[in-house]
């Protein structure tokens, strides 16, 4: 690989799966990816999910850092618009001084959920429109000096805790170059302005304290397995899961009726999201890795490994360490 890899975690809670089976299943994935040199992991913020168990995101990655050692792990990210900003630079300003050097802070400004959701989480439709004020006052309580006279982070002040613009638009682009932060864009779910996105970012970057030159982290999902007809029914299954994720309304499909809906206008939204999905044995990921890195323009690729199952979770983990060129922790001791 010509670039870093790193993990995005969406702690999936599979069929049949309970909440504690998945977040056990973090914690294994953090300790692999730590093991065999993967950069960072990171756990999004998504609420009123039932597929998805990583809702408290800073409490989950207080829960993995505890039981890892040396990997960076962080949020991607925290949804900035649903908290107060001083609430979050004081939990991650607590993860950095429990964990210094180790924690990362992603942020977007999406909801990450429904608007009922939105609203059970008493943020309002304008919420949103504060993020690049909410960004920079939540930098203030991290790095000083603050920007509201007399309120300080504590834990949080001085903790230089690493800031990283979320986005899928062009919005985020032009914020992340203005504030001269890493930019990290959700192609694994969200692909359609990828370039254009990126293209503007290197453009309109301005060097930093944080940073001196732009860096792009582009996401991509990843289903390895050791042979292609497996790692081909490993991705037919997320995609079904998705079905009844996005569409079943609380109910489970069958195959069959996920299938037909994946033949569907409506499916296709799905397959659309999934553009960007490496499929395969590890040689046919890594040759696909490759060419997504210079087509993304990216500087570091986080990977969503997609699987239904802890175990082929971490298989795919596995395989694409042993062609990306990765440094274990037992090499690098």
């Amino acid at each position: 690989m010509t670039v870093p890899l790193s993990i995005l975690d969406l702690a999936t809670i599979g069929k049949g799966q309970t909440v504690a089976e998945s977040l056990a299943g973090s914690v294994a994935m953090a300790q692999k990816a730590e093991e065999l040199g993967y950069r960072r992991v990171w756990y999004a913020e998504h609420h009123n999910m039932s597929a998805i168990a990583s809702s408290a995101t800073s409490v989950l990655i207080a829960h993995v850092a505890a039981h890892t050692n040396t990997i960076r792990l962080g949020a991607g990210g925290v949804m900035l618009p649903n908290h107060s900003p001083l609430t979050i630079a004081e939990q991650f300003g607590t993860l950095e001084t429990l964990h210094p050097g180790r924690i990362d802070l992603g942020l977007g400004r999406a909801p990450g959920s429904d608007q009922n959701t939105m609203r059970a989480l008493r943020r309002d439709h304008t919420s949103s429109d504060r993020f690049p004020q909410d960004v920079l006052e939540l930098q203030g309580y991290l790095t000083g000096p603050t920007r509201i006279q007399g309120v300080e982070a504590t834990p949080g002040k001085g903790t230089n805790v690493p800031l990283y613009i979320l986005g899928s638009s062009l919005f985020g682009a032009q914020l992340a170059a203005q504030l001269g932060l890493p930019y990290a864009f959700a192609s694994h779910f969200a692909p359609a302005a990828l370039q254009d996105a990126v293209a503007i970012y290197r453009r309109e970057f301005k060097p930093s304290g944080q940073l001196s030159e732009p860096h792009v982290i582009a996401g991509v999902n990843v289903t390895a397995a050791d042979s292609n007809a497996e790692a081909q029914a490993i991705h037919l299954a997320v995609k079904r899961a998705r079905v009844s994720l996005f569409f079943g309304g609380g109910r489970e499909f069958t195959d069959d009726e996920a299938d037909m809906v994946l033949d569907s206008p409506q499916g296709q939204h799905i397959a659309q999201m999934m553009k960007f999905s490496a499929v395969g044995t590890k040689d046919v990921v890594r040759d696909y890795l490759d060419e997504f890195a210079q087509h993304a323009d990216a500087d570091e690729l986080i990977v969503a490994h997609q699987s239904i199952g802890t175990e082929e979770r971490l298989r795919s983990v596995e395989l694409v360490a042993e062609v990306a060129g990765l440094v274990s922790a037992q090499a690098s001791a």
